[in-house]
């Protein structure tokens, strides 16, 4: 009889396979299964999702709704992705493109912050009366002042107040402006006078007929900046104080700089003490001075006065017509010499004669007037003190501590008289002193462990979960599902086939373990002659063999 062997398509073989290797498997361990493989698929959609989302930080925060929603319109239309933290109290955008955003949108004036310039005038509605129209003038007006002095680089926020009077048609009651300035500075910043002189007059020319004078200026710890009225600030005497400061400044660092190089940098210490007189004085003088000789007299007026009556003839000789006659006509010589005054001539009388002469000369007179100025250094008193000189020991090679010798001393207090230009009479001292620096050893640092270090702390953060994401995984797979494989992999015992029980009785003699060895003969014994036989009718009739085999299998009794 010939026999077919049926090929089998290793697929349909191991989805046989997977499934009696399911069809085993009891209740629970298809439940643990399960379990393990949904929370695998959860990790690693987990895990996937994670990668994929970027790293968000804040571009923006305290907005106010208005920049809120220009900046919101401005990434949309630059195609770059946000989200707002909750609340919405700030924009947040991926890490990696959080300056670029920033540059590209202050490229464009954003965000421009709560106040309002006069834009507030392109929102003029139907039917505002001139009140509001004015008002809102006002408040533009304000708004812009306000971008204008927050531009500064130590301002941090300004706000402005300004009082505009209404105007009418009598000069006379007509009130002037007046404004107000209140200023927050950065941390560890100030205005010096010219900054807020410059605010006072950006704020005065800003408003027709205001006078810088009617501009004040606050800081936000309520100090008055500004000018007073009367041209004194009530902020002078820290002004003072600084400019003393400056000075005290100068000198030292003078002194560093010329001693610092004989002795070493940090083995001189040197304090400078001003005193800065910061009144103003003001004197007239008025020297007159007599005249010395008449060579340098000068004469500033002179007047002269001659009075008197010229000489006439008297009637001489004997009474009687002759003598009444009246006098003949004087005749003088054209070219002769005209007789002195009050001197008679040819025997009458003279006349009379008054002559006054009033001179008046010029006295010397000196007007001198003398302005002092203020910040005059009155006396400056200066402190040194160095560290002896290190010095290897010949003997035992370890670095010791030396005074430097006087002479040296001297030289030095000679140097730093010539650099704060040391004026003996107006009171100048200057004091050098050599002493050994109690110089406190630095703390040493301690090592920070490398998980607290702030790199290997993000490192970590960044880690955490997939790391953490990988370990439930394992968990899951080493408790869940593990378990479960290794039972679906592991057949059931069942019994064997026909076919191989034909092969092992086909074989050759099977070995009994246990079993005591037969004698060996050349004649077959029963058993073998009974193989043989069960050989023979396999080969011949393998089907009914099989048939046999089956029924042993099953249990059933053979027909």
């Amino acid at each position: 009889m010939s026999t077919a062997v049926a090929e089998l398509d290793p697929s349909t073989e191991n989805r046989n396979a997977l499934s009696a290797g399911l069809a085993r498997l009891d209740k629970s361990q298809k439940i643990k299964l399960g379990l393990g493989a949904f929370g695998l698929l959860a990790i690693a959609i987990a895990l996937f999702f994670m990668g994929q989302q970027p790293d968000w930080k804040v571009l923006y925060s305290n907005l106010n709704d208005k920049d809120g929603g220009a900046i919101i319109a401005q990434l949309t239309t630059m195609n770059v992705p946000y989200k707002y933290t909750e609340g919405g109290g700030a924009i947040m955008v991926p890490s990696d493109k959080v300056h670029d955003t920033r540059l590209r949108l202050a490229s464009q004036g954003l965000p421009k912050g709560s106040v309002n310039g006069f834009e507030l005038m392109e929102t003029n509605r139907f039917g505002m009366t001139q009140f509001q129209e004015r008002l809102t003038f006002q408040r533009g007006l304000e708004g812009e002042l306000t971008r204008s002095i927050q531009s500064l680089s130590s301002v941090q926020a300004a706000r402005v107040h300004l009082a505009l009077p209404n105007q009418n048609g009598f000069f006379r009651e007509q009130q002037k402006p007046s404004a107000s300035v209140l200023l927050t500075l950065h941390p560890g910043r100030t205005l010096d006078k010219a900054q807020i002189a410059g605010i006072v007059h950006l704020v005065a020319s800003s408003v027709p007929e205001m006078n810088p004078k009617a501009v004040s200026v606050v800081d936000d710890a309520g100090t008055l900046l500004s000018v007073n009225p009367d041209g004194q600030a009530q902020g002078a005497d820290l002004q003072k104080l600084q400019y003393t400061q400056q000075i005290e400044q100068l000198y030292t660092r003078r002194i560093l700089d010329m001693i610092e190089p004989l002795v070493g940098v940090g083995n001189v210490k040197a304090q400078v003490s001003a005193d800065v007189d910061f009144s103003l004085a003001e004197s007239t003088s008025e020297q007159h001075r007599p005249n010395q000789g008449a060579d340098n007299a000068v004469v500033r007026s002179q007047q002269t006065v001659e009075d008197g009556t010229p000489p006439q003839a008297k009637p001489a000789g004997v009474p009687g017509a002759t003598t009444n006659q009246p006098p003949a006509t004087g005749t003088a010589p054209v070219n002769g010499q005209a007789a002195p005054l009050g001197v008679a001539s040819n025997g009458d009388k003279a006349g009379t004669m008054r002559k006054e002469s009033v001179t008046n000369y010029e006295v010397d007179k000196t007007v001198r007037t003398v302005r002092e100025s203020s910040g005059t250094v009155k006396r400056l008193t200066a402190a040194v003190v160095v560290n002896h000189r290190s010095i290897t020991d010949p003997k035992s090679g370890k670095s010791i501590t030396q005074a430097i010798p006087a002479e040296q001393i001297e030289q030095m207090t000679a140097l730093v008289r010539e650099t704060i230009g040391f004026n003996k009479e107006r009171g100048d001292s200057v004091n050098v002193v050599n002493a050994v620096f109690n110089l406190a050893k630095p703390a040493e640092e301690v090592p920070v462990a490398w998980w607290k270090q702030a790199e290997n702390m993000e490192l970590l953060r960044s880690l955490a979960w997939p790391v953490g994401g990988l370990g439930v995984a394992l968990l899951i797979l080493m408790g869940l599902v593990r378990p479960s494989i290794k039972a679906l992999k592991t057949p059931a015992k069942p019994a064997k086939p026909a076919l191989a029980q034909l092969d092992a009785v086909l074989d050759e003699t099977p070995e009994r373990p246990g079993l005591p060895q037969p004698e060996t003969s050349n004649e077959p014994t029963v058993e073998q002659l009974r193989l043989a036989d069960a050989k023979r009718l396999a080969l011949e009739n393998p089907v009914a063999v099989a048939n046999i085999v089956k029924g042993w299998v099953s249990g059933e009794q053979p027909a």
